[in-house]
């Protein structure tokens, strides 16, 4: 696996070797805040986003970085891969742009005003190639159709602070999750028209991690501020209350 970390390295470590890294890289100026491994066949690249406004690309044995993306005004707080492009990855940013990016021309491809505030987080859907959400200091999570960006397919409004994680489920096109420093984690279906499917509020404070398990249907592991980490299925999402269909 590889680790991002605050001395602005890259960290690569075998779980089966715990003692000391196998590569450590150390390029960032300042903080790594995002790492991302590649998922599309054939591709096996990470790359990195920092608080010193660039973006890096890496083969995994991070002897060198591969290229270096400038473009952000602003801290990158994510770098997700494409799971249907390769070589393309997005960004998000204290700019308040999401970016799209092509690693073998090396350059930006797209870049979205998509809120007035700070993008904490960004993900692509498993299942369109065109879709991508980000969620925002603003308490919004917008989905967005990189076809036509002047504005979002849909809005997603309930969360009281700033939403530090959005993430798309892996078996259903329109349903993502998103986590937020209001304490709770919410469950939306953004094709419709009352997109709010459930707000889980288990943790006493910030909940700032958030996945869905790929193997199992409907499972979702979030973490806090409180020190804990909950696996669980929503009410919403457990057997026959949502569409597990693509």
């Amino acid at each position: 696996m590889v680790a991002g970390g605050g001395d602005g390295s890259l960290q690569l470590w075998d779980t089966a070797n715990h003692n000391a890294p196998l590569r450590v890289a150390k390029e960032h100026t300042q903080e790594v805040y995002s790492v991302d491994w590649s998922q599309t066949r054939g591709e096996n690249l990470v790359v990195s986003g920092s608080w010193d406004q660039t973006a890096k690309v890496w083969d995994p044995a991070l002897n060198q970085s591969l290229i270096t993306l400038r473009g952000h005004e602003g801290v990158i707080y994510s770098t997700i891969w494409s799971p249907h492009i390769p070589g393309c990855f997005a960004s998000a940013s204290g700019d308040g742009t999401l970016r799209v990016w092509d690693v073998k021309g090396g350059v930006c491809r797209l870049a979205v005003p998509a809120h007035k505030a700070e993008i904490l987080s960004c993900d692509w859907c498993k299942y369109d190639q065109n879709i991508v959400a980000t969620g925002s200091v603003d308490c919004s999570v917008c989905v967005w159709d990189l076809r036509n960006v002047r504005q979002p397919v849909n809005q997603l409004r309930g969360h009281t602070y700033a939403i530090r994680r959005v993430k798309f489920s892996p078996f259903t096109k329109s349903l993502l999750a998103s986590c937020s420093y209001d304490f709770t984690v919410r469950f939306w279906d953004y094709s419709l028209n009352q997109p709010l499917l459930d707000t889980v509020e288990h943790h006493s404070e910030f909940v700032c991690g958030l996945d869905f398990n790929l193997h199992i249907p409907n499972q979702v592991v979030d973490c806090s501020w409180d020190e804990t980490v909950k696996i669980y299925t929503p009410a919403c999402l457990s057997a026959g209350a949502h569409s597990t269909t693509p």
